[in-house]
């Protein structure tokens, strides 16, 4: 939700400059403003989506392989586990299982 929400601010950012850019007069002064901030809030969330990628349910695809890297996902505040994907060379990260260990 707070990305959709920087989003859309950023699609206004650059919407002001392109109008302050055609309509011209004592707005010009803030067209960098405008333009480049609209532009780092657009490709920082841009990047942010394509970097870092969200924990998953479903099972791991038989090809992967388990790293038995473990830790919590400060954004879900679930056990996460870590796969390798030899084929591509990607990272997968999984909801992992909690063991019950008692005896």
């Amino acid at each position: 939700m707070l990305a959709v929400v920087l989003y859309v601010i950023g699609a206004l950012l650059l919407l002001a400059g392109g109008v302050t850019l055609v309509v011209g007069g004592a707005l010009v002064v803030i067209l960098p403003q405008l333009i480049i901030g609209g532009l780092i809030l657009v490709v920082g969330l841009a990047i942010e989506r394509w970097r870092y990628k969200p924990v998953l349910d479903r099972r791991p695809d038989p090809r992967w392989t388990d790293t038995g890297e473990r830790f919590v996902d400060p954004a879900t505040g679930k056990l996460t586990a870590v796969y390798f994907d030899p084929a591509n060379g990607e990272r997968h990260y999984l909801a992992a299982r909690v063991e019950n260990r008692e005896r």
